[in-house]
């Protein structure tokens, strides 16, 4: 395969550098892949050899030609932080000039190059909300919200006396529900029984995608149930204040402190706070969450050990083994434990092979498709990666800069950090049900599925489609070497600053057609991975992406 001469390579990456995106100038209309007007190269159908980071060839997409410009880059997992410049318009479009003329000069016909207005794009907000249709995560939390309203309107018509009776023990059963479904202890199980029963060849596709739309959307549940919580809670106060008399101040108290909490952390998980303002959410869901379960000990204690007869506490155990609130509340304050028992404050090594991201290496193995939780201090704030590891003595993590934390691991690399030993399950775990999977990643959030390339044996024939820019420069030379070891027929890797910004959604349906993929699971911003989505969807091929509330 003939590689590109060098001044070649450079006239594509100067005009590929501006506003820090790749540009595409091609004169004919057919495919939005690559690079326009390329050297002579030798074509083995449409598949050619690019050089990687003007160092070495590796195989990249460049069915090519359309005349286009990139507008700067929204996906969170792309490393692009280069901001508008006008010389560097000026010296494209000065370019693009000598290009044509050079063009024109050898007899080529050239069409005129005119710069494009980019269409408004969907705001992060906006896709989350109103424009991914009725979702399963959607479906499931108004099945459990309609299931909880209806109980609880069969008990308010005088139908449903259990439900009268024991509202309160419902709201209880709605947080040891919203609870369960946030656990990754229990997630994990569910997870690993899931993929041993089901991840099997003769198990139809059907059930392994329906599987796999529920786990990534069992947050649905979480929501349901808080929000049903809160309608018990409220009615079962309603209840209380009407035999006010019957019922200690103290008891009301707490219970109106309970719902005070329960209502702040619900409107904290609110996807336009939590959006916004994510270090707010998750301080306000933590705290608040353990303050409402010590006051839900103390409510359940004085709710049990009152003698309305003798308006007077006596609390003995024997009353409280005999009521299902109290185990309820024993399973919710377990879970909430378990993940917090699994801490430790270990050793890490931090390398930083750009300015844009950093590589954190641990001791141990971890199994591919897990993610892990990192944070500089337990009580303030929790980050979760993806997991690369060869699965024997050491994984890592890949952090782009995008915010204070990741940002502080580039500045100030820490010796010590605290983790949870204790591993989660997600989606890139989901690869392990099926036989065939695609894998399409844009930037950094390539990591959560680098595990599957390199551990062995491999249960799941994977492929891999990476877009990213100057991937070298960017990710390090560690980053390209883990790609070397897997096979270069099934590793696609586009580098932007080289070969131009692709049409991901394009590129993602191609691939799967072209190894005959199962499914494809994709990791990019709201925005890509929806269309990714849209794009296999219309091909009829099974995809998932990361959700607003993975």
């Amino acid at each position: 395969m003939e590689e590109m001469e060098g001044p070649e390579i450079k006239k594509i990456a100067r005009f590929s550098s501006c506003r820090g995106v790749a540009f595409e100038i091609n004169p004919n209309r057919i495919n939005p892949f690559a690079i326009g007007s390329p050297p002579k190269q030798e074509r083995i159908g449409t598949w050619l050899r690019l050089p990687w980071t003007r160092t070495s060839s590796f195989k990249v997409h460049s069915n090519a030609t359309i005349s286009s410009r990139s507008r700067s880059s929204s996906h969170f997992c792309d490393i692009d932080i280069d901001f508008y410049d006008d010389d560097d318009e000026v010296e494209f479009l000065a370019e693009v000039e000598d290009i044509e003329k050079q063009e024109k000069g050898n007899g080529v016909k050239v069409q005129k190059f005119q710069p494009k207005t980019d269409p408004p794009s969907s705001s992060r907000l906006f896709i989350i909300m109103l424009d991914q249709g009725l979702t399963v995560y959607k479906q499931l939390f108004l099945f459990c919200l309609t299931l909880n309203l209806v109980a609880l309107a069969l008990s308010a018509a005088g139908h449903f006396q259990y439900g009268r009776k024991r509202a309160a023990l419902f709201s209880i059963g709605n947080i040891l529900a919203l609870t369960l479904c946030r656990s990754e202890a229990a997630l994990r199980v569910v997870f690993w029984f899931v993929v041993k029963t089901i991840g099997r060849p003769f198990v139809p596709l059907r059930l392994k995608t329906a599987a796999t739309s529920f786990l990534q959307s069992i947050g649905g549940i979480h929501s349901g149930c808080g929000v049903s919580c809160i309608a018990w809670l409220v009615y079962s106060l309603v209840l209380t204040l009407k035999n006010k008399d019957e019922t200690p101040v103290e008891i009301i108290g707490v219970a109106f402190t309970i719902l005070s909490l329960i209502l702040l952390s619900t409107f904290a998980a609110f996807p336009l706070v939590r959006h916004l303002h994510h270090n707010l959410f998750e301080r306000t869901h933590r705290f608040a969450g353990w303050m409402a379960l010590m006051l839900l000990w103390l409510f359940i204690i004085l709710t049990i050990s009152y003698e309305p007869s003798t308006q007077s506490y006596d609390l003995t155990m024997t009353k409280l083994v005999k009521k299902q609130e109290c185990w309820f509340t024993l399973a919710i304050t377990f879970l909430i434990i378990i993940p917090w028992l699994t801490i430790r404050k270990v050793p890490v090594h931090v390398s930083t092979p750009s300015s844009h991201a950093s590589i954190i290496k641990f001791e141990g193995g971890v199994q591919a498709g897990l993610l892990g939780r990192i944070s500089p201090s337990p009580l303030s704030e929790w980050h979760a990666f993806g997991i690369i590891s060869d699965g024997n003595k050491e994984h890592m993590m890949l952090a782009g800069a995008v915010g204070d934390f990741t940002k502080s691991l580039i500045t100030t690399p820490p010796k010590h950090l605290y983790v949870r030993t204790m591993h989660f399950a997600g989606l890139p775990y989901l690869v392990n049900l099926y036989q065939r999977v695609l894998l399409v990643a844009t930037g950094s959030g390539v990591c959560v599925f680098l595990s599957f390339l390199l551990q062995q044996p491999r249960k799941v024939d994977v492929f891999l489609i990476w877009v990213a820019k100057d991937i070298e420069l960017n990710f390090g030379k560690e980053m390209k070497e883990m790609l070397s070891k897997y096979s270069k027929e099934k590793v696609v890797v586009h580098d932007t600053a080289i070969c131009g910004r692709p049409n991901v959604a394009e590129m993602s349906v191609e691939g799967a057609i072209r190894w005959n993929a199962e499914v494809v699971i994709v990791t990019s911003n709201p925005e890509g991975s929806r269309n990714v989505l849209r794009a296999c969807k219309r091909a009829n091929i099974p995809a998932f992406g990361p959700i607003w509330d993975s």
